[in-house]
């Protein structure tokens, strides 16, 4: 009737083989006919979203629950690779290795700061007394000793790795204050086995 004649599917491909036996395959040619529009538009429609959620947030629950797994793993050994940012590096391997070399007051802290909370329970002048020595005593020694062992690491680590370190203070404070049995990432040195 009115306005173009709409061509069937054979013919489309009649004259698209027609056309390809006219002209044939070149290289660096696109080799094949333009798409018209709604097949363009046809192709591009696609979902935002993955339509199958379930499936895709089961594959990053495993995906995430193997980096924890890993990274736990690297905890207990020591393994670089796995380590969280925060503990990885030569410097960060070193300072954990020198603090869990030595003896450390701060981490003592704990034991005997239930003795003094058990001395607290006594309501008399002289434990009273002794509980407020022990308390400030004990913290102020430990930070002492803290301090003091962070300026023998400090030239140590300058003497090593030829700069000053970045950051590495409150990592090594923290470290000597934990309990030995609690520290994360596990003791990799026995006591008295300084790095070089």
């Amino acid at each position: 009737m009115f306005g173009r004649s709409k061509k069937s599917e054979n013919d489309k491909q009649a004259e698209s083989a027609g056309a390809t036996a006219a002209h044939p395959a070149r290289p660096g040619a696109k080799n094949r006919p333009t798409p018209t529009r709604r097949e363009a538009e046809a192709a591009r429609r696609k979902p935002l979203v993955d339509t199958d959620r379930k499936s895709a947030k089961a594959a990053d629950r495993d995906a995430r629950r193997a980096q924890a797994a890993a990274t736990r793993e690297a905890m207990m050994t020591g393994d670089e690779k796995n380590l969280p940012p925060r503990d990885k590096g030569p410097e960060r391997r070193y300072i954990r290795d020198y603090v869990d070399a030595r003896w450390n007051i701060g981490e003592f802290m704990l034991p005997l700061m239930l003795i003094v909370l058990a001395l607290s329970f006594i309501r008399q002048t002289w434990a009273l007394t002794l509980v407020f020595i022990g308390v400030y005593g004990l913290l102020f020694i430990a930070i002492a000793d803290a301090v003091l062992m962070w300026r023998r690491l400090k030239k140590q680590l300058i003497a090593k790795f030829g700069d000053e370190p970045q950051g590495g203070a409150m990592y090594a404070i923290m470290r000597a204050f934990q309990m030995r049995r609690g520290r994360m990432p596990r003791p990799q040195v026995a006591r008295g086995q300084y790095p070089s």
